[in-house]
């Protein structure tokens, strides 16, 4: 059994190729293009008997349409929720989240939380949609829901491919992966090489 990490896929999300570079048209059909890439990139790499961390930001768009193909993904699938996740519990409406929690569970989250701590191979890390600073905008939103920074290393998603690695931040999004989850073993890697700055991976077509 291999552990994975990936965020902000964006399923269903029309605009996202021509914000962040992903080489698809930003089309209808282009949509319908990402979303096959993305299933296919993710089943390549993980295993039925996997486990993958999903750190947020998994739908968009016409959700009845998206959402669904989180049930195609291999793998034992475990969601840290992002403010684009109708599940997340920074939204008002707590009933609702209740609902759309039970809704991202059958469609194959098997957990479902806002944060977590996680041992992998013998390091602590810490796992968040959010970072401890930085953003994909130009200033820094949703600070009251970011992680505080007490030295541990953070996984995380939403600056999509504003960088890859910043210091102890490990940006673990598609964006910065080239389309695909990174395995644990290439996180360690980059834990036991200490902190630093590194670029997105780009895509490929």
């Amino acid at each position: 059994m291999a552990v994975w990490f990936t965020s902000d896929l964006h399923f269903g999300h029309r605009n996202i190729s021509r914000y962040c570079g992903r080489p698809f048209p930003d089309t209808d059909a282009g949509v319908h293009e990402m979303d096959e890439a993305l299933v296919a990139r993710w089943n390549e790499v993980v295993a039925p008997d996997d486990v993958v961390w999903v750190l947020g930001d998994v739908a968009m768009g016409l959700i009845d349409r998206s959402l669904p193909h989180v049930a195609r993904l291999a793998g034992t699938k475990h969601l840290v929720a992002g403010n684009h996740d109708r599940c997340w519990d920074g939204h008002d409406d707590a009933t609702a989240v209740a609902r759309w929690r039970e809704r991202y569970a059958e469609v194959g989250f098997a957990t479902i939380d806002d944060g977590a701590e996680l041992e992998v191979h013998g390091r602590t890390v810490r796992l968040s949609h959010f970072p401890h600073r930085g953003d994909s905008h130009a200033e820094d939103r949703f600070e009251e829901h970011r992680p505080v920074d007490d030295g541990t290393w953070l996984l995380h998603g939403h600056v999509h491919d504003t960088w890859r690695q910043h210091g102890r931040q490990v940006n673990v999004g598609v964006d910065a992966w080239a389309g695909r989850p990174v395995a644990a073993t290439e996180v360690v890697a980059l834990l036991d090489a200490g902190p630093r700055d590194l670029d997105p991976l780009p895509w490929t077509a």
